[in-house]
């Protein structure tokens, strides 16, 4: 890959607290923290703009809740073709967690997601996005 120089000016205390992430987050250099940072902000474009995207979704419920398991995979069915696959784990006697990985555009995720999380006996749902990648520049 043809990697470019440049310099960049910034005020030593801006400089010093970036350095400080640089450490905490285990980066090897300044470099690959800014291509991170770079990336991070081109994936939000991705999102503002409606374009493909993956994500997971995760969800606390209770499985004692009447028919959530049956109304949980219905809307799986309904969006099969946007749902690739999905963990399900019994934390306890009560308690399930279900990870669920999401592709398509944004909205129609975030939709998706909304209907999950705002089902009667989810305690917790929290949905994360990334790009699919195609987008992104390498290295």
């Amino acid at each position: 890959m043809n990697l470019t120089r440049f310099g960049v000016s910034l005020p030593a205390d801006l400089l010093q607290k970036f350095d400080n992430l640089i450490q905490e987050k285990g980066y090897s250099n300044r470099s690959e923290a800014l291509r991170d940072l770079i990336r991070a902000h081109l994936v939000h474009q991705e999102l503002a703009a409606d374009e493909e995207v993956v994500g997971t979704l995760t969800l606390i419920y209770d499985h004692h809740v009447p028919d959530l398991d049956l109304k949980m995979k219905t809307t799986q069915h309904d969006y099969y073709q946007n749902i690739l696959s999905n963990l399900h784990f019994h934390l306890d006697h009560d308690n399930c967690l279900e990870v669920i990985v999401l592709r398509g555009r944004f909205s129609l995720i975030r939709s998706i997601a909304d209907r999950l999380i705002g089902m009667r006996g989810v305690k917790h749902g929290q949905l994360a996005f990334t790009s699919t990648g195609k987008n992104l520049p390498g290295y």
